[in-house]
């Protein structure tokens, strides 16, 4: 898998320590579907990411456009189940 230079910032940034909140969702979204995940619309702001086996809902953050670091984490825990890693 080979992402762009964005892309191997978001996927650095979601893996900083300590947690970083302020990551625009709209990167992070970009960097699933660079990583070859299947990105559907769900119900509302509810966002379907399934990648290398692994599954997950998440919620567009709104009015907004960055995320917390609650999401943050949780997008970090999906992508290491997918075996995506910086």
């Amino acid at each position: 898998m080979k992402l762009s230079r964005k892309h191997q910032a978001t996927l650095a940034a979601i893996f900083a320590e300590p947690v970083q909140a302020g990551i625009v969702w709209r990167d992070i979204e970009a960097l699933f579907v660079a990583c070859g995940a299947d990105v559907t619309e769900g119900q509302g702001s509810r966002v379907r990411v399934a990648l290398n086996g692994a599954r997950a809902v998440f919620h567009r953050p709104h009015p907004q456009k960055e995320t917390d670091k609650g999401a943050v984490k949780s997008v970090r825990r999906f992508l290491l189940e997918a075996e995506i890693r910086p």
